[in-house]
Parts: C-alpha cells; sequence; structure tokens
C-alpha cells in the first residue's frame, strides 16, 4: 500500500494568491519579471550611462580647458602668439569653413588616404591568408618581407616622389606602403593563432579548404586583422600628412605648413584639429566594423 502525499487546499491557494497590493515582485534592477523596465529603472540606467561617459571625456574636456585658459592667463604674451587659445582656433576653423578652404583640403587627404588603405587592406589581407596558410610561401617571403618592414615609409618618400612624381601617384603609393605591414602581420598572427581543434572539427565534417576559410579561419582571425587595420588607419593618415608638408598643393599637411610659414598660426592649429578630429573618426568607424564583422563572438558569449 502506497501513500500518495498531497497539497492541502489552503496551501495551493496561499502559492496562487497574488501579491499584497497587487504588485509583482521586482528584481535588484527594479525590473518586473517577465515586464518592461519600470521608468525608475530607465532613469537610474540612463544617469549611470551619463555618468559613465562623463568620467570618460573629463580628460579630454580638461585638456580643452588648459588649451583656453592657459595661453591667457598662464604664458607670456608672446608665448600666445605662438599658442593661441582654443576659441582663437576655432575661429581661423570657421573662417577656413566658410571660405571653403578647409573642405577643399580635407577632401584632397581622405581621397589619398582612402585610396591608398583600401589598395592595402585588400592586398595584405589576401597575401596574409596565403602566407599563413602555405608554409613554404612564408619561409620564401619572410626575408623580403622583413626587410622592408624595417625600413622607414618616410625614408622611402623621396624615393617614391622621385620614381612617381608630385602627384596623387607617390601619394597614394606611400599611403599604402605604410599601411600594408600593420594589415599583413596581424593577418598572418590571426590565422595561424586560430584554435587547431576547430579546424580539424571542420575537416572531419567534410568542409573544402574554400569553406574552411569561409566559415572557420576567417570569422577567427577577424579581430586580429582588424587590430591590424585600425594601426593601418592611424598610420595611414599620418604618413599622408608628412607627405603633403613635403610637395603638395592641397591637403590637410599643406595646410599646417603653408600657415606655418605665412605666420597664420590660428590656422596652423585648425588644421592639426582637424587632422586629429579626422584620426578619431576613423577610429570609431573601424571599431563599429569590426563589432559588425565580429557579431558571432557577441552571440556565443551571451549563451554562458
Amino acid at each position: 500500500m502506497s501513500a500518495v502525499l498531497t497539497r492541502p487546499p489552503e496551501a495551493a491557494a496561499a502559492v496562487e494568491r497574488p501579491v499584497p497590493g497587487g504588485k509583482a515582485k521586482t528584481g535588484p534592477s527594479g525590473q518586473e519579471n517577465g515586464q518592461r523596465p519600470t521608468p525608475a529603472a530607465r532613469l537610474g540606467g540612463a544617469a549611470r550611462l551619463a555618468g559613465r561617459a562623463g568620467w570618460k571625456s573629463l580628460a579630454v574636456l580638461l585638456f580643452l580647458a588648459l588649451w583656453e585658459l592657459g595661453p591667457t592667463y598662464l604664458a607670456s604674451p608672446s608665448t600666445r602668439v605662438f599658442l593661441p587659445p582654443l576659441h582663437e582656433v576655432i575661429a581661423a576653423g570657421v573662417k577656413l569653413l566658410e571660405a571653403g578652404q578647409l573642405q577643399n583640403h580635407l577632401q584632397a587627404s581622405l581621397t589619398r588616404s582612402v585610396s591608398g588603405f583600401s589598395i592595402a587592406v585588400v592586398s595584405a589581407v589576401m597575401l596574409g591568408l596565403l602566407i599563413a596558410w602555405y608554409g613554404w610561401l612564408s619561409s620564401f617571403l619572410n626575408p623580403l618581407l622583413e626587410l622592408f618592414r624595417n625600413t622607414a615609409t618616410l625614408a622611402l618618400l623621396p624615393v617614391f616622389t622621385l620614381l612617381l612624381g608630385i602627384g596623387e601617384e607617390s601619394k597614394i603609393t606611400i599611403v599604402a606602403y605604410a599601411a600594408f605591414f600593420p594589415v599583413l602581420l596581424n593577418t598572418i598572427a590571426g590565422v595561424r593563432t586560430v584554435d587547431p581543434l576547430l579546424i580539424r572539427a571542420a575537416r572531419s565534417l567534410g568542409l573544402n579548404s574554400f569553406r574552411l576559410f569561409q566559415k572557420v579561419i576567417l570569422p577567427s582571425a577577424v579581430p586580429t586583422i582588424f587590430t591590424g587595420i585600425r594601426m593601418a588607419g592611424t598610420s595611414s593618415i599620418l604618413v599622408l600628412i608628412a607627405a603633403e608638408m613635403v610637395g603638395a598643393k592641397a591637403g590637410l599637411g599643406y595646410l599646417i605648413v603653408n600657415s606655418q610659414m605665412s605666420f597664420l598660426i590660428p590656422d596652423m592649429y585648425a588644421g592639426i584639429l582637424t587632422v586629429s578630429i579626422l584620426g578619431l573618426a576613423v577610429n570609431v568607424l573601424l571599431v563599429a566594423l569590426e563589432r559588425h564583422f565580429s557579431r558571432w563572438r557577441t552571440a556565443v558569449g551571451s549563451g554562458n
């Protein structure tokens, strides 16, 4: 004879009885179970985000405040001639914008940098995949690549100028050269650090070489490749500015050096500030692209 355990009616009614006041229990974040966040929770999250953003930008704001107040109250009048306050630099930049000069110089620099950067990324990624996959090709090309990688880019600027002239070809070529090696080396490192277990598992499932590259090698190497791409983006801008300072009739580098030679100091600082903003915008764009192509990492991590 077996005993059957039953729940008393009073206990069942107590379990099903709603919480007094008709309110559901909320978690530590103020969000009701299975429901949308409360207005208080949304307000608290927005306040936390604003606090983090303010803390991250505090150092930049302090630097800008020092730039504005330092030349006026801390530096001598002679020093202020060579280091104008921030508002004078911004006013000079606005005048350049109104005259259309800043847009023309920015367009010239962007055209050169994007062209050279694109050539470098495509060629470096393709060659890096081949070198990392085929050992004989790596041993054959590695001495030559090491020789060129350790040659300073700006040291070859006179060579490019002599061979290609002072036109667009020499500037695009030197940008491509500067951006090539960071992408190449990081592509090789990204492919070689792929987990061998993933490769063996993919081969055991019958994937051919093309599908193996598409489904396993490239997704695993994307974060390392984008590290090189971000480094190449910074290098391409810096090298281009230096090349434009040597021989060019347009571009941000030309604007900076021409303003310095004409003693238009606020215009010079406006060009430098534009270069900084351009570099920051390029880095933000590349980070967004990296997150887009690495969404599978977020999807895998969110299940843990």
